[in-house]
């Protein structure tokens, strides 16, 4: 759990895609939104929005992956921004699955069982056949967080707001990698605290 002191942010996992939906790793592959996924990022917009902020002092970042990116343009539309008004940051990419990126998780069950067997056992610190663990993208998180110095808006992926709770909540990366990350929710933190904001 950090104890630095970082500018409010609000941090969006980007809407759902196809792949979201059929259970299958996504990782770095640039998987585009569903139709389900638009509204979610839709809604997410609007409600930031009727927040009713000054947007103009905040500064807007997204995951350079195409299905961020998306999201990142639906949220500023319904916004009322400029939809192409924001900064990629390849520090946001998703957790990479290596080779089990485009493969459904039930099948590895099977196809793969000892290793599958690994990864129950601890999801926080497994990395996948050529990926990468979420406890590892804790460091490149931890970077791009620290050279925030403006509040901002963040469009991300599951994998990084895992990472994230992880920097600002502190305890059991296991509980934390066990977790759903929802798609139709805002993660706030205020300067102080950090937790996900109702519906």
């Amino acid at each position: 759990m950090t104890t630095k002191a970082f500018p409010p942010f609000y941090m969006i996992r980007h809407g759902e895609t196809d792949w979201n939906r059929e259970k299958r790793y996504q990782g770095r592959a640039d998987i585009p939104l569903n139709a389900h996924g638009r509204e979610q990022a839709a809604g997410n917009g609007r409600q930031l929005a009727a927040l009713g902020d000054d947007w103009s002092r905040w500064r807007f970042f997204s995951s350079p992956l195409g299905r961020a990116r998306e999201t990142m343009e639906i949220i500023r539309t319904s916004m009322g921004l400029a939809p192409d008004a924001y900064t990629p940051d390849d520090r946001l990419i998703e957790v990479s699955f290596g080779k089990w990126e485009h493969r459904l998780m039930e099948n590895l069950a099977a196809e793969e069982p000892a290793e599958m067997a690994l990864r129950d056992a601890n999801k926080w610190a497994h990395v996948p056949p050529g990926g990468e663990s979420y406890s590892q993208a804790v460091e490149r998180v931890s970077a791009f967080l620290d050279d925030l110095d403006e509040p901002a808006v963040i469009v991300c992926h599951g994998g990084i707001l895992r990472a994230t709770q992880y920097i600002f909540q502190g305890g059991d990366g296991r509980e934390i990698a066990d977790a759903a990350v929802p798609q139709d929710r805002i993660y706030k933190f205020d300067g102080t605290t950090a937790r996900w904001l109702e519906n």
